[in-house]
C-alpha cells in the first residue's frame, strides 16, 4: 500500500499529466508544466514513479512519462538514494520489465535505458550481462527486453558523461560493461540470429548489432553469421530499414581503409550486388527501398573514396552503381545521398597522384553532367497551368529549389575533374539543340518546351566560380547565344542570373560587355519582378568587376540610376547602389566630389522631400531605405589623398551632415533611422580616417546628445570606431584628438551608467552590448586613462549588473571586456600597440587592476559561477570561465575563498556535501601545485554536472503539449 505521501505525489502527477495532454488554458499548462519539472528533480518521484508504472488506473502516455522520470533520477539524482538500496532499485526496474515485455515499446526501451544507467553507476554490479540474461533471457516473451537493454547499454555507456563519476570510475566502468562484455555480446546475438528465421529477421537483432559493432572487432563480426544476417534482411520490407542502418554502420567502420583492406575485401562484393535490386526497385514504384540502396551505396562509395581513387578498375562497378542512383531518381527522393561522394571522390581524382584514375572517371563524371542537367528541368504539370508549375505542392516546390543549388555544386565537381570546357560544352550544346528545335516557333507568349532551355541556362549559372577569366573555347560562343534567348520569365531569369556570373570574364573580354549590359539594363522594365531583381542583381556583378571600364560611363549611369531607382524593391535598390558606388570608387580622385554630387545629390534631394511628410512608419522607414543608399555610397568609395590635401569624399560629406544631423534631430524616436545615420557616419569614419578631423567635433556632439536623448546603442558603436580610427597612431597622430576621444567616451559612459541605473538590464541587451564592446575598445586604445579613470570602478559595477542577463551577445560583450580589462593586471594585455611595442604593463597599472579585482571580486565570482551554472547560454561558457581563471591568477587563494562563499549559497539539496569537498580540494591542489589553469576545467565540469542535474529540464515534458502518445504494442 502505498503511502499518504506517495499517494499525493501520484495523484498530483497524474492531473499535471492531464492538463499538459488536454485543451486547457496555456496558463494552467504552464503550471502544470513547472510542476512536472519540479517534481521531476524531487525525491518522492522515487516511489511516484513505480506507482506510476504498476497502477492499473494510468494510461500508456502517464506510464511512459513515469519511466523516463525515472530515468531522470537514475541519471541525476542516484545521490538521493542509500547506496545499499541499490540492488533493490535494480530488482523493481527488472520486475517491471517483465511486466511491460509485450510494451508498449517506448515504456519498456526506457525501462531498459534505466538499467543501463544504473549499471554503470552501481560499479560494485560486476555480472551485469550474467544477471540481465539469466533473468530475462530463458523465456522467449522477455527475450524483447535483453535485445533492448543489448541496444541500449553501449550507447548509454558512450554518452555517460551526465552521469556523476569522475574520468577513471568512467573509464574503468566504460572497459568493464563493453570491452569486457564484447565477447559474450557478439556470441548471444549469433546464438540468437541462428534460433530461427524469424529472429534473424528481427530489427532488434540489427540494432544490436549496430549498436555494439564499435565494441567488437569489426572483423569478428563480418566473419561470423551476422552479416548474411544482415545482407539477408535487406530482402524484407520489415527489418529493411534496420539493415541499411547496419550495413551502413559496419561499411563506416572501414573508412581507414588501409587497416582494413581484409573487410572492404569481404564487404565489397556483398554491396555490389544489390546493383540489380535497384532496377527492381524502380519498376516497382518501391521507393524506401530505393532510397535505402541508395544510402548503402554512397556510404559505401564515400568510405571507400581512396581505394577508388587508387584502383579505379577494382572499383568502377561501385561507382556505376552510385551513378545509376542518381539516373534512375525520377523522383529526386534519394540523389542527394549521392552528392558528398561525388565530392568526395573529386578531392582525390584532382590530385596529380590520381591523374590515371582521374582520366578512367572522365566518362562517368560527363554522364553525371547530362543526369544533373536533367534533374535541373523544371516539371511540366499536368494541369497545364504553366502559373503553378508544383500544382500547390509548396513543400515539393521548396524541395527541388533547395535540391537544384545542391545540384549546381555536384555540377562544379564535375567541372574540376572534367574541366570547365567540357563541362560548359554540354549545357552549350542543349541551348544550341534548343534553339535549332524550337527556336523559330518560340514567341514572347509562347516558348515551347521552355524546360529543357532553362535548366542548361541554370548549368551554366551553377558552373560560373569554377570558370577561370581566361576561358576562350565555349564562353565566346555561350555568351553570345545567352543574349538572344526568347523572353520567357523563367528563361530570362535564368539567363540574367547566369551572366551575372561570368562578370570577371567579362571584364577580361570587354567586346562581349556592351551586349550583356543591354540585355541585363533592358531587364529592368521587364513585367516579371523576379526578372527585375535578377537584373539589380547581376547589374551589381558587372558594375562590381567591370568598374574600370565604366568609369567612362558614369554620367550615363546616373541617368540610369535616376530613372530606375525608385521603382525598385528596396534590397534591388541597394545592390544598383552598390554597383554604380562601385564605379565611383574607381574615378579618378579629381572626380570624386563631382560623381557623389552627381549621384547622391538628387538622392539627397528625394530624402529631404520625403522627410519633410513622413509621419508614420512606413513612410519613416523609407527615410531609413534611402539613408542606407548613402551609407552604400561611404562604404564602398574609398579615395586615398595626401596628407594635408582636401579630400574630395569628405568635402562632400561636409555638405550634407548638416541635413543628417537635423533628421537625427528630428526623427530621435525612430529607431531605424537614427541606426542608418549612424552607420553612415560610422563608413565616413572608417572609409576617411583621420581625414575626417574637420567634422570630428560636430560628429561627437550629435552622437553625444543623441544618445543622451534616444538612449539607443546605435550611437556608441559609432563612437567605437572614433575610438579606433583616432588612437592608432597612424595618419599624423594628434595627441589632443586622443585627448578630447576619451574626453568624448567618458561623457558617453556617464550617460550609460545613468541609464543602466534607471531601468532594468534586462531592457537594455543591445544598448549594454554596445556599451561594453566600446568599453573593450577603450581598454585596448587607452589602457591607462580607462582603467585608472574614477569611473572604471561603477563601470565594473555595471558589468557585473550586466551579468544577470540571458542574452549571449552582450554577455560575451561584458565578459570579453572583463577579459582585456584584467589582462592588465597579469601583464597580459590584449593585442594593441602596447604589444607592438613590446612594453611591459606599467606596475601602477597592474596595480590598480588588481584592486579592481579585489574590490569587485566577490561579486565578479559569484555572478560568474551561478551564471554558469543557472543561465548563461552554453556559448559563453568558455569566456565565462577565463574570467574566473584570470581571477584566480590575479589572486589565487582569495578567489578560492570567493568559490567557497558562493557554493556554502547554493540551495540544500542541490549539492551534496562529497561533491563540495571534491570541487574545493580539487582547486586547492592545483593552487599547491601552480597549476592553476586547470582550475578553469574543474569549474567548467563541476557547472555543467550542476546545471544537468539541477537546472536543464528532464526529457518527458518537451512532447507533452503536442498530443497524446501512441503506442505500437
Amino acid at each position: 500500500m502505498a503511502s499518504n505521501g506517495v499517494q499525493q505525489a501520484f495523484t498530483e502527477v497524474l492531473a499535471a499529466h492531464n492538463t499538459m495532454a488536454s485543451s486547457a488554458p496555456s496558463a494552467q499548462k504552464e503550471q502544470a508544466h513547472k510542476y512536472l519539472e519540479s517534481f521531476q528533480k524531487s525525491e518522492a518521484a522515487w516511489t511516484a514513479t513505480f506507482a506510476m508504472l504498476q497502477s492499473q488506473e494510468v494510461d500508456a502516455a502517464a506510464k511512459l512519462f513515469g519511466a523516463t522520470t525515472l530515468k531522470g533520477k537514475i541519471v541525476y539524482d542516484l545521490h538521493q538514494l542509500p547506496r545499499s538500496s541499490l540492488t533493490n532499485l535494480r530488482e523493481s526496474i527488472i520486475n517491471n520489465l517483465v511486466a511491460f515485455r509485450a510494451g508498449p515499446k517506448p515504456i519498456r526501451l526506457q525501462l531498459c535505458v534505466c538499467l543501463a544507467n544504473l549499471a554503470i553507476q552501481m560499479t560494485e554490479w560486476k555480472d551485469v550481462l550474467p544477471v540481465v540474461v539469466g533473468t530475462l533471457g530463458n523465456d522467449p516473451d522477455t527475450l524483447p527486453c535483453v535485445l533492448d537493454f543489448l541496444r541500449v547499454l553501449p550507447e548509454e555507456v558512450t554518452h555517460g558523461r551526465k552521469i556523476n563519476l569522475t574520468e577513471f570510475e568512467l573509464s574503468t566502468r566504460t572497459t568493464e560493461l563493453l570491452q569486457d562484455n564484447a565477447p559474450q555480446a557478439l556470441a548471444l546475438l549469433i546464438q540468437y540470429a541462428q534460433s530461427s528465421p524469424s529472429a534473424a529477421q528481427n530489427p532488434q537483432l540489427l540494432d544490436c548489432i549496430t549498436s555494439w559493432m564499435r565494441e567488437v572487432p569489426l572483423e569478428n563480426i563480418i566473419n561470423s553469421p551476422l552479416l548474411k544476417a544482415v545482407i539477408e534482411a535487406l530482402s524484407f520490407a520489415g527489418p529493411f530499414e534496420a539493415a541499411v542502418e547496419c550495413l551502413c554502420a559496419l561499411v563506416a567502420e572501414t573508412r581507414e581503409v588501409d587497416e582494413n583492406i581484409d573487410a572492404i575485401r569481404t564487404l565489397y562484393p556483398q554491396v555490389i550486388a544489390l546493383h540489380p535490386k535497384l532496377v527492381k526497385a524502380v519498376n516497382e514504384e518501391d521507393t524506401e527501398t530505393f532510397k535505402g540502396l541508395t544510402r548503402v551505396f554512397a556510404e559505401a562509395g564515400e568510405s571507400w573514396s581512396l581505394l577508388i581513387a587508387r584502383s579505379p578498375s577494382d572499383f568502377r562497378g561501385l561507382v556505376e552503381a552510385i551513378l545509376d542512383t542518381a539516373s534512375l531518381d525520377k523522383e529526386r527522393d534519394a540523389i542527394s545521398h549521392t552528392f558528398k561522394f561525388w565530392y568526395d571522390l573529386k578531392q582525390y581524382l584532382t590530385l596529380e597522384k590520381y591523374m590515371q584514375a582521374r582520366l578512367q572517371y572522365v566518362d562517368i563524371y560527363a554522364r553525371l553532367v547530362d543526369i544533373m542537367i536533367a534533374h535541373l528541368q523544371f516539371p511540366k504539370p499536368e494541369s497545364g497551368d504553366e502559373k503553378d508549375l508544383f500544382e500547390g505542392d509548396r513543400e515539393q516546390e521548396e524541395k527541388f529549389r533547395e535540391f537544384r543549388h545542391q545540384m549546381g555544386d555536384v555540377l562544379k565537381d564535375c567541372c574540376e575533374v572534367m574541366g570547365v570546357t567540357e563541362c560548359l560544352k554540354k549545357p552549350y550544346d542543349l541551348i544550341q539543340a534548343w534553339v535549332q528545335t524550337y527556336g523559330p516557333q518560340a514567341t514572347p507568349n509562347h516558348v515551347p518546351d521552355w524546360q529543357k532551355l532553362e535548366a542548361p541556362l541554370f548549368a551554366v549559372r551553377a558552373m560560373g566560380r569554377m570558370v577561370p577569366s581566361d576561358e576562350n573555347i565555349m564562353l565566346p560562343q555561350l555568351i553570345p547565344l545567352m543574349v538572344q534567348i526568347p523572353d520567357h520569365h523563367k528563361v530570362r531569369f535564368q539567363a540574367i542570373m547566369a551572366l551575372g556570373r561570368y562578370t570577371e570574364w567579362t571584364a577580361q573580354h570587354t567586346d562581349t560587355l556592351q551586349p550583356q549590359l543591354d540585355f541585363i539594363m533592358a531587364a529592368f522594365s521587364h513585367s516579371s519582378k523576379d526578372v527585375v531583381r535578377a537584373a539589380a542583381l547581376s547589374f551589381k556583378f558587372f558594375c562590381n568587376d567591370c568598374a574600370e571600364l565604366l568609369v567612362g560611363f558614369i554620367p550615363q549611369l546616373q541617368q540610369f540610376y535616376a530613372q530606375h531607382l525608385n521603382a525598385l524593391p528596396q534590397f534591388s535598390q541597394d545592390e544598383i547602389t552598390d554597383g554604380v558606388a562601385s564605379v565611383v570608387a574607381k574615378a579618378p580622385t579629381s572626380q570624386i566630389y563631382q560623381s557623389l554630387k552627381l549621384f547622391l545629390d538628387p538622392v539627397m534631394q528625394g530624402l529631404v522631400q520625403i522627410a519633410q511628410h513622413a509621419t508614420d512608419d512606413a513612410q519613416k522607414k523609407l527615410v531609413a531605405d534611402k539613408i542606407n543608399l548613402l551609407c552604400i555610397f561611404f562604404e564602398i568609395v574609398r579615395t586615398n589623398v595626401r596628407p594635408g590635401t582636401e579630400h574630395p569624399a569628405v568635402k562632400y560629406c561636409q555638405e550634407i551632415f548638416p541635413v543628417l544631423g537635423q533628421m537625427l534631430t528630428h526623427f530621435n524616436d525612430y529607431i531605424p533611422i537614427l541606426e542608418r545615420i549612424c552607420r553612415c557616419w560610422r563608413y565616413m569614419v572608417l572609409s576617411y580616417r583621420t581625414a575626417m578631423r574637420p567634422l570630428l567635433p560636430e560628429l561627437a556632439t550629435r552622437l553625444a546628445q543623441g544618445f543622451e536623448t534616444s538612449k539607443q546603442g546605435c550611437f556608441l558603436w559609432v563612437t567605437g570606431s572614433i575610438v579606433r580610427e583616432f588612437s592608432s597612431g597612424e595618419d599624423g597622430y594628434d595627441a589632443e584628438i586622443a585627448k578630447d576621444v576619451f574626453a568624448f567616451y567618458e561623457s558617453q559612459t556617464t550617460t550609460f551608467l545613468k541609464i543602466l541605473g534607471s531601468v532594468p538590464p534586462e531592457e537594455l541587451p543591445d544598448l549594454i552590448e554596445d556599451f561594453f564592446r566600446l568599453a573593450a575598445d577603450m581598454v585596448l586604445f587607452y589602457p591607462t586613462e580607462t582603467i585608472t579613470s574614477k569611473l572604471m570602478d561603477t563601470v565594473l559595477l555595471a558589468a557585473c549588473t550586466s551579468l544577470t542577463l540571458l542574452k549571449e551577445e552582450p554577455l560575451l560583450a561584458t565578459l570579453h571586456f572583463l577579459r582585456d580589462m584584467l589582462g592588465y593586471g597579469r601583464n597580459m594585455p590584449p593585442m594593441s600597440m602596447l604589444d607592438q611595442a613590446r612594453q611591459q604593463v606599467p606596475e601602477a597599472l597592474q596595480a590598480r587592476v588588481k584592486a579592481l579585482a579585489m574590490s569587485g571580486g566577490l561579486e565578479l565570482v559569484q555572478r560568474i559561477l551561478t551564471g554558469m551554472m543557472y543561465i548563461f547560454p552554453e556559448g559563453s561558457f568558455a569566456d565565462a570561465s577565463g574570467v574566473l581563471l584570470d581571477l584566480f591568477e590575479l589572486n589565487p587563494q582569495q578567489t578560492a575563498l570567493w568559490v567557497q562563499d558562493t557554493v556554502s549559497k547554493l540551495p540544500p539539496g542541490s549539492i551534496t556535501t562529497q561533491e563540495t569537498e571534491r570541487l574545493l580540494n580539487n582547486i586547492g591542489q592545483r593552487i599547491q601545485t601552480g597549476d592553476v589553469r586547470m582550475i578553469r576545467t574543474i569549474l567548467q565540469d563541476f557547472t555543467n554536472s550542476y546545471r544537468r542535474r539541477n537546472v536543464a529540464p528532464r526529457e518527458g515534458l518537451g512532447r507533452l503539449e503536442a498530443s497524446r502518445f501512441r503506442f505500437a504494442g
